[in-house]
């Protein structure tokens, strides 16, 4: 045997291994089993939000009989209330462990789906493998979040919109009345997809069965006050926009770091800062309208989905990351979906290529862990080391965008195909 064919088999071999299920799915579940533990354990709290925040939600519901997104306003749409009430299922000793667990089940729906129920392919472990590593490089907020379950249902989405566009638009649309931004999507699909009537109707009927349930548990206005709920909000100290004003911090140049009590967050005060803050909402409309404008001149050339919708998906899912006043790390979970969707759109149906965005949201992704929630007090205490990477993580979304723009007016420009 020559030593070309020995390496040939070993690599046959190990290919066969890594596209194996049980290789898959052990390292799928150790990840999450990794995460979990940091996320019990971890003294810097990143179930902050879960235990701390969500627990007092449900208790007030429970015990008090006064619910959020129904008796009360609140900043999620009606169906994050679900996975909050679900993990009082154990008990509140166990409400985290319980969440935690959900999480996963959550992921392992998506996760099986992305690998055709459980039967991975070549093309489909790379994105699977790809998953494992992104929610390693995030760290455990990737879990501690409500977004976990709307990102989840958002893969979920995607990969079936485009050959069952009902079904896909019925749970991108849940994923967003979970948490606003896969709204984005459904956009994006409407765009993009001959099949558009059947995702718009899809989602106005989803929408109006969520509304509908709303209001037989007796919700009013509150139903949808998470729209206007956070429009007061300052300018929080990890958005993209808050990079000028956080090194003014640092330079002690009038500029300071404030947390506020009503929003529960971190925000900047001092010269600019309010300015910057009024800005975003244009800027932000701005972003999407012209993404939106461009993934229309795309879809009225005739340009086929399996090009047009996955660059449009990623320009849609980082504008609102990168133009948006609010900076919170569990934003970058959201990368998983269209990057996921690019993936398996360049293996399996033709689409750009995606390997670029790939290795710019793992970057995005482990730049996010460093800043928290390890290291966060020192960012608190604007550590120049800290303010490095978290100005590194915010070029790195805006060149991520930039990428996404190029894909998207290269895809416009290729003669497309006909039919």
């Amino acid at each position: 045997m020559t030593d070309a064919v020995r390496e040939s088999g070993v690599r046959r071999r190990s290919r066969a291994l890594l596209t194996h299920p049980v290789t898959l799915w052990g390292a799928f579940v150790l990840v999450h089993l990794v995460l979990g533990l940091i996320c019990l354990t971890a003294p810097s709290l990143p179930m902050g939000d879960v235990t701390l925040v969500y627990a007092y939600w449900m208790h007030r519901g429970f015990d008090d009989g006064i619910w959020v997104g129904i008796d009360t306003s609140w900043v999620y749409p009606l169906l994050a209330i679900v996975p909050m009430a679900l993990s009082t299922l154990f008990g509140w000793t166990f409400y985290a462990s319980t969440w935690l667990t959900l999480a996963l089940i959550a992921d392992a729906a998506a996760f099986a789906v992305l690998l055709h129920r459980g039967r991975p392919t070549r093309e489909t472990a790379a994105a699977a493998w790809w998953w494992i590593v992104f929610l390693a490089a995030v760290g455990p907020v990737v879990l501690g979040r409500i977004d976990t379950f709307a990102t989840a249902l958002a893969i979920v989405g995607v990969l079936l919109v485009v050959g069952r566009p009902a079904l896909g638009a019925v749970l991108l649309t849940a994923a967003a009345w979970i948490k606003v931004w896969p709204a984005a999507l459904v956009a994006g699909a409407v765009i993009a997809l001959r099949s558009r009537l059947t995702v718009l109707a899809s989602a106005a009927a989803t929408s109006a069965v969520v509304l509908a349930v709303g209001l037989i548990l007796g919700g009013g206005a509150s139903l949808v006050s998470f729209v206007t709920e956070q429009s007061g909000r300052g300018l929080q100290i990890e958005s993209v926009l808050a990079v000028p004003a956080m090194w003014a911090a640092w330079a002690h140049a009038g500029t300071s770091v404030y947390y506020d009590r009503q929003i529960l967050t971190y925000q900047l005060q001092g010269p600019g800062t309010e300015l910057a803050a009024s800005l975003s909402t244009p800027l932000l409309a701005l972003a999407v309208g012209a993404v939106v404008v461009l993934g229309i001149v795309g879809a009225r050339r005739g340009h086929p989905s399996a090009r047009l919708l996955p660059p449009l998906l990623l320009a849609l899912t980082v504008a609102l990351i990168a133009f948006n006043k609010v900076g919170s790390p569990q934003f970058a979970g959201w990368l998983a979906v269209p990057v996921i969707f690019g993936l398996v759109a360049a293996r399996l149906e033709g689409g750009p290529s995606f390997r670029v965005p790939a290795v710019l949201a793992l970057l995005i992704a482990g730049l996010t862990q460093v800043v928290y929630p390890y290291w966060y007090g020192k960012l608190l205490s604007l550590d120049p080391v800290l303010l490095v990477a978290l100005t590194a993580r915010n070029v790195l979304y805006l060149a991520l965008f930039a990428w996404a723009l190029v894909a998207l007016v290269d895809a416009i420009r290729t003669e497309p195909e006909l039919t």
